[in-house]
């Protein structure tokens, strides 16, 4: 999949950034948790891959629908994955985390072999939960 690519007519792409992660996963959970602490602007909202609109997505990318490799971050009806979309989110974020951007400057085939390894490794890191995650009643209208 070629990052950039324009999502396809989707209920989605209504929202100008959504982080589509993977809801059962520990580690993706905690970055949400991350991501929401830091984005005191609203500017994302989020889905699991596992919710029917995500496995509309992963169909049309061609991704697996059941082994989750990446999440997605869906920006302006663009689609990117793996760590583009994870150094797109921090350049989103106030503080220092825009400056990790600098590191889209270091080839993407080995910035996700990175990321991929840590993603082959986060169940056993972290854990998984039986069902996904259930946001708060403060969390929910940030949820899609």
């Amino acid at each position: 999949m070629k990052q950039g690519s324009p999502l396809q007519s989707h209920q989605w792409g209504q929202y100008e950034r959504v982080i589509v992660f993977d809801g059962v996963c520990n580690f993706c959970n905690a970055f949400v948790n991350f991501v929401m602490d830091r984005d005191s602007q609203d500017l994302f909202k989020f889905g699991t891959l596992q919710s029917q609109p995500a496995q509309q997505i992963l169909t049309q990318l061609q991704l697996s629908t059941q082994d989750y490799e990446t999440f997605l971050l869906l920006e302006k009806g663009k689609i990117f994955t793996k760590s583009t979309a994870a150094l797109k989110i921090l350049r989103c974020l106030p503080g220092f985390w825009p400056w990790l951007y600098a590191f889209i400057i270091v080839p993407r085939p080995l910035r996700d072999m990175v990321y991929s390894f840590i993603a082959r490794h986060r169940y056993q890191w972290m854990g998984k939960s039986d069902t996904c995650r259930v946001p708060s009643q403060k969390e929910r209208a940030r949820f899609i």
